[in-house]
């Protein structure tokens, strides 16, 4: 049974969806195709969801993805039917646009794919001093009930999606609560990512003498978000950072992300720990943040 339609007649801008990253962004505005599309949010759907769940989740690993059984955390998301939602917008028997689950951590530590994914976030915490806070956690005999959010949506889905989201998941995992369900979270943690911008191979100073100077300017590796709500969940983290992929990126991988037309993209993976009594808080701030425009 799906969930309450939250958006209606959301505006999507689908040129960037269609226009090829190469393309000369000072074409005609006329070529802009805009269309009205209803959103409606379900419970996951173990008949109809698994490839469509399977491909975010390969999508949000990025090239790490490989690293992990995708179909076995597929399933695990999916048994949880009451906890999580996905997006569609032609029925319930559609592939999802976007979704959002969390596991918890320590319920599912005996599970293969889940002790796999805790080393790999063990990891990659002691990598970064900015974690520290999240490697203490992780480094603990007993690992605490942390829950683990995972989430994602294609490129051209709006971010306004997102917030009912992460309204109904607080709701669920009240009313799981109150079932006596394992779903109370002494911090949540968001696997997420970002990407800085690079500049392409395909532009050498031998054929591009005239971008040597912006190359100098480019090497200030600012990151930025695939998801915007991110910013906001960062402000009331207890620890955030980056991290590096363990599989490295083939040579010329970034030319085939291009954001633009002088630049290609280099992606990078992101945790986000927050505090249980922090993160209400939190999602009310990612509501306002992406509030539609009136």
């Amino acid at each position: 049974m799906g969930k309450r339609k939250m958006l209606k007649d959301t505006d999507v801008d689908m040129d960037d969806a269609k226009r090829p990253a190469t393309q000369d962004s000072s074409e005609s505005e006329d070529d802009t195709e805009i269309l009205n599309v209803d959103f409606e949010w379900f419970d996951p759907q173990p008949a109809v969801d698994f490839h469509g769940l399977k491909v975010l989740l390969r999508q949000l690993f990025d090239i790490d993805a490989q690293l992990f059984d995708l179909s076995a955390l597929t399933d695990l998301i999916l048994e949880q039917r009451l906890l999580g939602s996905t997006v569609k917008v032609d029925g319930n028997e559609s592939d999802p646009f976007a979704f959002l689950s969390v596991l918890n951590l320590r319920e599912h530590q005996d599970k293969p794919v889940v002790r796999n994914l805790i080393g790999y976030l063990q990891k990659k915490a002691s990598s970064n001093p900015s974690f520290s806070t999240l490697a203490s956690l992780l480094s603990q005999s007993a690992i605490p009930p942390i829950g683990l959010i995972l989430t994602e949506r294609l490129m051209n889905i709006p971010p306004e999606v997102v917030p009912p989201m992460y309204t109904m998941l607080l709701e669920e995992i009240a009313w799981a609560l109150e079932e006596k369900e394992p779903y109370e979270f002494s911090h949540y943690l968001i696997l997420s990512k970002r990407y800085e911008e690079v500049v392409s191979n395909l532009d050498t100073e031998e054929s591009r003498p005239q971008k040597k100077k912006r190359k100098n300017a480019y090497n200030t590796r600012q990151r930025f978000y695939f998801h915007p709500e991110d910013e906001v969940f960062e402000d009331h983290a207890l620890c955030h950072g980056t991290f590096e992929y363990t599989n490295q990126q083939a040579e010329g991988h970034s030319d085939s992300k291009r954001a633009f037309q002088e630049l290609g993209i280099k992606p990078a993976g992101s945790l986000i720990l927050i505090d249980t009594e922090r993160f209400q808080p939190a999602v009310t701030n990612v509501a306002e943040f992406l509030k539609p425009p009136t």
